[in-house]
């Protein structure tokens, strides 16, 4: 749980969302904001190759590898079992995260016209 500020400057705790394949556009708007709130989400919108552990990072680089790698934790408590397995061979986090997209949100959005055509 990470917190962030209000407008009255006092701190709201922010919990983990968990996705367990239900309510997708409900589940990716917390992602998005807890991520954000953690300094996380650049490490899933922006793709960037991590350079391998040397003598000659920069602290921004290392910053940069540890941003990914606490995000990449972050996604395996976000998601159930069920979910974890269907991402866990996914590269990036950007793939994970478009992956989840497409094969949620477009299933969410396919129910609601199946829906709307019945009435």
């Amino acid at each position: 749980t990470h917190t962030r500020m209000n407008t009255e400057g006092s701190s709201i705790p922010i919990s983990l969302p968990l996705f367990d394949g239900k309510h997708y556009h409900l589940w990716a708007v917390r992602m998005e904001a807890y991520l954000d709130v953690c300094d996380l989400w650049e490490a899933v919108e922006d793709v960037y190759e991590v350079p391998p552990l040397s003598d000659n990072l920069t602290i921004a680089q290392i910053e940069r590898k540890q941003r990914k790698s606490k995000a990449r934790a972050t996604f395996s408590g976000a998601v159930s079992s069920t979910m974890l397995t269907r991402i866990i061979m996914l590269k990036t986090l950007n793939d994970i995260w478009e992956f989840l997209k497409q094969e949620y949100d477009g299933n969410e959005k396919v129910k609601a016209m199946q829906a709307l055509n019945l009435i």
